[in-house]
């Protein structure tokens, strides 16, 4: 699974999110991800299929957030792009890594994916809840 590493600095908390971002008025929720893919990785997606809806409560740094996430499943549409080391950008040009991660990670190993049910909606089965995550821009993610 292809994640961004965050941290929560109240809670001292190191997570993973999937990548994705916000959707303009009016632009459907998968164009909405595709775009966001190609500001943020410069890689444009192929097969890409909506999973599901998830509805996220959260406190990050101390403060609460809610968010609305559309859940895909998507491929890269060169698979070249699997072989190169990708660096996210956002639209403000600040940097981040982004990590390609096995589902055991999270799903044996414990390690924290957010958004909550996450997981379940893919169909993967977790050994021990996570609660609610953090946020970072947006509701395609």
């Amino acid at each position: 699974m292809l994640v961004f590493q965050g941290h929560d600095p109240s809670k001292g908390e190191t997570f993973y999110r999937p990548l994705g971002g916000g959707i303009e008025f009016g632009e459907p929720g998968i164009d909405a991800l595709r775009r966001e893919i190609r500001e943020e990785l410069r890689v444009e997606l192929g097969d890409v299929r909506y999973l599901g809806t998830l509805e996220n409560l959260f406190v990050y740094d101390g403060r609460p957030g809610h968010e609305i996430v559309l859940v895909y499943e998507a491929m890269f549409a060169d698979d070249a792009d699997y072989e190169r080391r990708l660096e996210g950008q956002e639209s403000d040009g600040g940097r981040f890594e982004v990590l390609w991660k096995d589902i055991n990670d999270f799903a044996v190993r414990g390690e924290r994916l957010y958004p909550s049910g996450l997981l379940e909606l893919m169909g993967v089965g977790v050994r021990s809840s996570q609660g609610a995550g953090p946020a970072d821009e947006g509701a395609t993610r």
